[in-house]
């Protein structure tokens, strides 16, 4: 496919594509503002100084971008980050992250990947570099960049053998993209494989910034708040969770007659338009549900307490016995372990675990994770787990010593990236 096609199928896609975002801010109705910024005509102040240019596509690499953005505003006292995203909660965690720089950080909503829409945003910001989070790599950006004399870089990068053949049948199209990516610095050496097999002239192998992600104080100290909540009963969180999962776990749950006495469920949808999908799930099943926004003075008896907030994950972790990283009892590749490692707990993990591979197995088989086939088993793990506090804390403190392991890929990421800049 040549970029000329592809840009056209853009112009033609595009209004279906904001017929879809109006669609999904009937439940989330960040989808239906800053539109202008989506075409090239960015809401925030034009470059007045050096901008470092930072693409974190949603809440996941907004997250795990928080390492290298301070260390990038450390690094640079003088510059400024660009932060956008492609989804509103993406946008939100990093207002709610970066919020306290005040004008050294931006954010704004990448424009789609027409020529002319990037173009109108470099000429805006006029960054020094692009610097895309772990598999944002589009062929009209990147082409934009190099005409314009801006470097990009990969960082964090992950693709898996999924990604890589989708890759491949775009064809030239994909492959001079790679090409055109002056830096790469990959998770793991097999992330290195499939990338350089596209053409990406240098790959480095940094390790994952997101072990270098540090539990903020606040919300530890929100995880005792809802722990005291929870009062003394055995906690299993299901993180992360995607749509056909919950109904998974909960059919499971049920099926267990012998539970540890009080033992609490906490579901927490990935994402935040199927909180009310999921309270119906539920309450279908004859569970009695307690909902996070509304918990004031504890959970009570409630059966489940459903996660309906944004940017709470290591809290939920903080509060629990156990976790199951959602994602992964389905072919949906998985979400990250890493912040239940972090916190020194027990991770649950399914079979389908592509997108975080390497990862996975290596806290399997550290004994920080297990992985179990199904629902059943998974449930059947996780009460295990919630009545033998010894097996708990054999794998959290492996779970501890896997994360503190794998630390460091961000100095190396900022290493990097000050070569190409120079």
């Amino acid at each position: 496919m040549s970029r000329w096609l592809y840009s056209l199928a853009w112009w033609l896609a595009l209004p279906l594509v904001f017929g879809r975002l109006w669609w999904r801010g009937r439940k989330e109705p960040g989808y239906r503002a800053h539109w202008a910024e989506r075409l090239g005509f960015p809401d925030a102040a034009a470059a007045t100084r050096m901008t470092l240019w930072v693409h974190a596509v949603s809440v996941g690499e907004t997250r795990a971008s928080e390492p290298l953005v301070e260390a990038l505003l450390s690094s640079y006292p003088d510059a400024r980050i660009l932060l956008t995203h492609m989804t509103p909660t993406g946008r939100a965690t990093g207002k709610s992250l970066f919020g306290h720089h005040g004008e050294r950080l931006v954010q704004s909503y990448l424009p789609y990947d027409t020529g002319f829409m990037v173009g109108r945003f470099l000429r805006r910001f006029q960054p020094c570099v692009c610097i895309l989070m772990e598999t944002e790599v589009w062929p009209n950006l990147v082409h934009s960049c190099a005409r314009s004399g801006v470097p990009v870089a990969l960082v964090n990068a992950r693709l898996s053998e999924r990604s890589l053949r989708r890759g491949r049948k775009m064809g030239a199209l994909m492959s001079d993209a790679a090409r055109a990516i002056p830096l790469v610095a990959a998770q793991t050496d097999a992330d290195a494989a499939r990338i350089r097999s596209l053409g990406a002239p240098q790959v480095e192998v940094t390790g994952s910034i997101k072990f270098d992600v540090v539990p903020p104080q606040a919300a530890l100290e929100k995880g005792a708040w809802l722990r005291a909540r929870f009062g003394n009963r055995p906690v299993f969180l299901c993180a992360s969770t995607r749509e056909g999962e919950e109904a998974l776990v909960l059919d499971a749950w049920l099926r267990v007659a012998d539970r540890p006495r009080g033992a609490l469920l906490v579901i927490v949808p990935r994402h935040p338009q199927r909180f009310d999908e999921v309270e119906k799930l539920i309450t279908a099943r004859g569970l009695s549900v307690q909902r996070r926004s509304r918990l004031d003075a504890g959970v009570g008896d409630a059966d489940v307490l459903l996660g309906d907030s944004m940017g709470e994950m290591f809290a939920y972790y903080a509060a629990c016995d156990c976790a199951f990283i959602g994602g992964s009892l389905m072919p949906l590749g998985g979400q990250n372990l890493i912040e239940a490692c972090a916190l020194g707990k027990p991770v649950l993990v399914g079979e389908h675990t592509f997108n975080f591979a390497q990862a996975t197995e290596e806290a399997v088989a550290i004994g920080a994770a297990l992985r179990v086939p199904g629902a059943d088993a998974l449930v059947a793990a996780a009460l295990r787990l919630l009545e033998d506090e010894g097996a708990r804390a054999a794998m959290g403190a492996h779970a501890l010593a896997f994360a503190g392991r794998h630390r460091g890929a961000t100095l190396r990421t900022v290493e990097l990236l000050r070569r190409l800049l120079r």
